[in-house]
Formats: structure tokens, sequence, C-alpha cells
């Protein structure tokens, strides 16, 4: 029998990640049915292109303001107004072709990695 957390590391993807995408679905900084829409394409898109990218959603990054939000790790780019549309420009310009689009981010963040001190 294989080890349950094995097997969710697995099914999350986290062995073989690159990055991790967080969308925040709304409700206070957009509809959250375009929120929920565009984590549905998301899903499709990355499983499509089978792209080494684990992906978590979330109801609320706390701005409120020009979602849906969308966050890319390790990069620490937070896009905002994505679209199903926008989406697919991202993942090819920025995911595939490592180069962002600079007219659509909000704001750099790429976090400092922990000390072992």
């Amino acid at each position: 029998m294989m080890d349950p957390l094995a097997t969710g590391l697995a099914k999350a993807g986290v062995p073989f990640a690159q990055r991790h995408l967080f969308v925040c679905l709304g409700p206070d900084c957009a509809n959250f049915g375009e929120g929920q829409a565009l984590w549905d394409h998301m899903k499709s898109r990355i499983q499509k292109l089978d792209l080494p990218i684990m992906r978590t959603k979330a109801l609320c990054f706390r701005i409120c303001t020009q979602g849906p939000i969308l966050l890319i790790y390790p990069d620490g780019i937070w896009y905002g107004n994505v679209t199903p549309a926008r989406f697919d420009r991202i993942v090819k310009e920025h995911v595939i072709g490592n180069q962002p689009i600079q007219d659509w981010i909000l704001v750099r963040n790429a976090l400092c990695p922990l000390s072992t001190a």
C-alpha cells in the first residue's frame, strides 16, 4: 500500500513543480463566477499543456480590487484583472517563455528564502 502523504504530494505535483499559481476567486475583488471560470480554465489549460505547475485557489487575497488576481511563485508576480484569455497569454509568455507581461503586473514581491540560522 502506498504512503498517503506520498500519494497526496504526487497528486498535487509537489515533486516536479517549477511554479505555484494562486488565484483569488473573489467575491470582493471580482465577481465570484468570473473567478471560478478563470479557475476552471486554468486547471484545464495546465493539464492540457502538461505543465510542471501546482495551482491553488483562494477566496480572498485581501486586496479587494482588480480581480481576479493571479499570483505566480517563485517569481512573486501578481497579475490583476485576469481573464481566461489573459491567462493563456500569461502561460505562453511568462510561464513558458519566462517573460512576464509588464503592463499587467500589479506588484512584484519575490519572498526571501527562510534563514537557516
